[in-house]
């Protein structure tokens, strides 16, 4: 075989052998169907001739019983007990010369007056039958066909049922019950397989006997209701057959599946796979007949003439591709030179044009890192800006304590001054210099306040140094002098002795220390006596700073959204949510962390872990 340069050629061959043995196959399968179909309507018309035949061989019979005068003085009850006998002798005779399963008579009620079995242990006679569908048929219309499974022996049969009527109407129903086992073994010696079903689908009559008592289609529980009130079927299980539909030709004929089921079934002709499905109503009775043409012999014939149309399309396909090979050889010969120096110029080419991608590249590479570098100083100007606005929210926050802190000492001077003035109107000089003496004490005071508040309020250069923690402690608290004093609040601080020194930024500490306290303090607003309790330690090279509150501790939402910006636990209107979130960028920035959870003991404790300065 050469080998194949044209993929496109080799799939449009693949393609034609393909298409070839598949319409070949669809032609030969068609016209077996055919062939097929005009087989299985030639059987439909044998066995349902047969089958009427063998019914109509019957159908006059319970009509005769009329003619009968012993039978009607039965039911008429015009004649002595001995009359119940000579019927059941006459309809014993007359059952034996017919060569039905049974004959009896049921009276107006249902009841069973005489019957051919009188003599056998399970005879009928006596027996209830007024449930039976062909009783109430014959009543009502005075004729009466029906199929079931006796409710004595058990045995299948065709029932039928005529109506005996006197001067004084009906006085009860004649029926004949006829054996068609002779019919389905006659049916089982021919090429098809054949089955008669009811008006429910279920299969009474079958040259399979395995199929016998199946439904053709799912029962409802209606029908099952129904079939154990008339006990047609004696109360039998009803499996599905297993029919599945796989397409429709036309109306009374359809493609089928037959799956296998059960024990293997012997038979002279396949009853599983595909079969063609041919289906006629029987006149005179709701039964469909159906025959049942297995599909193997035309599936083996499709492709048989399949393979064959597909090796001569191989073949041409072959000699196709050849013809077509010798020409493209010739062609590429000629194009090989060409191609090479394309192929040259191709490379070049594309050299050039990598290396200017490369240089493009690199510049846009340049580009985006100094695009970074000044995302990155933008950034680390807005964190300062908010680290500020941070400082000046908890500003705004202690002002009126702040404002209250200043009242009295500008008030004291003011009483001061003009005690002083009145002194020396007066000559009490020594007065007068104790005076002043205060209002100079007031004057450092108030400077003291204010001193505080401008070193807290100055923006921070942000580099770590040595800071003493008990120091930057004692400042904030001093920041929080109004607040706790107002808020009656007890400070429990135990500063160690060798006062811990975290690497760090003093005024940014400050800041997280008087954010931590505040809300430590807000998280206990309205009880009578709050504490805050501080405590530090120190291992590992890290210091712990535990800042703990005695209120109602921190809620599951809380702890998750803890450190997140814009979220509060506060009313509306005192806070932004922020101070938490800048506080932890804060000690996140000197290396440090800052974690909230719930005290065993009740209230929330913050901690805060900074790394210790060198020891020098």
């Amino acid at each position: 075989m050469p080998r194949f340069r044209s993929l496109p050629l080799l799939l449009v061959c693949l393609l034609l052998v393909g298409l070839s043995g598949f319409s070949a196959y669809r032609i030969g399968q068609r016209l077996g169907i055919a062939d097929l179909r005009a087989t299985g309507l030639h059987r439909l018309d044998l066995y349902a001739a047969s089958l009427e035949r063998e019914i109509g061989k019957y159908a006059f019979l319970p009509g005769t019983l009329n003619l009968e005068p012993a039978v009607l003085d039965l039911l008429a009850g015009q004649s002595g007990d001995a009359a119940g006998g000579r019927v059941n002798a006459y309809l014993e005779k007359l059952n034996e010369r017919a060569g039905t399963l049974s004959i009896y008579v049921l009276d107006a009620s249902g009841k069973v007056a005489a019957a051919s079995n009188w003599r056998r242990p399970d005879s009928f006679v006596g027996e209830d039958l007024s449930f039976r569908p062909y009783f109430r048929e014959a009543i009502e219309t005075g004729t009466g066909r029906f199929f079931g499974i006796g409710t004595t022996r058990g045995e299948p049969g065709y029932y039928l049922a005529s109506a005996l009527t006197g001067e004084s109407g009906t006085l009860g129903v004649a029926v004949i019950k006829v054996s068609l086992e002779q019919l389905e073994k006659s049916w089982s010696t021919v090429e098809a397989p054949v089955l008669v079903a009811d008006e429910n689908g279920v299969v009474i009559l079958s040259a399979v006997a395995g199929w016998k008592f199946t439904t053709l289609r799912p029962l409802d529980e209606a029908t099952r209701a129904a079939f154990d009130h008339t006990q047609q079927y004696n109360r039998r299980a009803l499996q599905p057959l297993g029919v599945k539909p796989l397409g429709d030709i036309d109306h009374g004929v359809r493609l089928v599946h037959i799956a296998a089921s059960g024990p293997e079934t012997i038979s002279v002709y396949p009853v599983t796979g595909r079969f063609l499905e041919q289906s006629r109503t029987l006149p005179g009775t709701p039964w469909t007949l159906t025959v049942l043409s297995h599909l193997e012999q035309v599936d083996n014939l499709a492709q048989s003439r399949a393979a064959l149309a597909a090796i001569a399309a191989a073949c041409l396909c072959l000699l196709g591709i050849i013809l077509n090979e010798r020409r493209r050889h010739l062609r590429d010969r000629l194009a090989a030179r060409e191609a090479l120096q394309q192929a040259h110029d191709d490379l070049e080419r594309k050299v050039e044009e990598r290396t200017a991608d490369l240089s493009a590249a690199n510049r846009q590479l340049q580009d985006e890192i100094g695009e970074r570098i000044r995302a990155e100083r933008t950034l680390r100007a807005a964190q300062d800006e908010l680290v500020q606005a941070g400082k000046l929210a908890v500003i705004g926050q202690l002002s009126t304590g702040i404002a209250h802190e200043l009242n009295q000492p500008l008030a004291a001077l003011r009483t001061l001054s003009a005690n002083a003035e009145r002194f020396l109107e007066r000559g009490d000089v020594d007065t007068t210099r104790t005076n002043l003496g205060r209002i100079a004490d007031l004057v450092d005071r108030m400077g003291r306040i204010t001193g505080q508040l401008r070193n807290f309020a100055r923006k921070s250069s942000g580099q770590s140094a040595p800071v003493a923690l008990c120091h930057a402690v004692d400042n904030a608290l001093a920041l929080l002098d109004a607040r706790l004093r107002r808020a009656s609040a007890e400070v429990a601080r135990s500063c160690p002795v060798d006062e811990p020194v975290a690497l760090c930024d003093a005024n940014r500490l400050e800041q997280v220390l008087v954010n931590l306290i505040g809300n430590a303090l807000d998280a206990m607003a309205g009880q009578p006596r709050p504490r805050i309790d501080l405590a530090w330690e120190c291992a590992d090279g890290r210091v712990r700073l535990h800042v703990r509150d005695h209120g109602p501790g921190l809620s599951a939402e809380a702890q998750a959204h803890l450190f997140e910006p814009f979220f509060t636990t506060k009313p509306a209107g005192d806070g932004l949510g922020l101070g938490l979130t800048i506080s932890a960028g804060i000690v996140r920035d000197f290396g440090g962390s800052l974690h909230g959870a719930n005290h065993p003991d009740g209230g929330a404790v913050f901690t805060l872990e900074l790394p210790l300065a060198p020891t020098p």
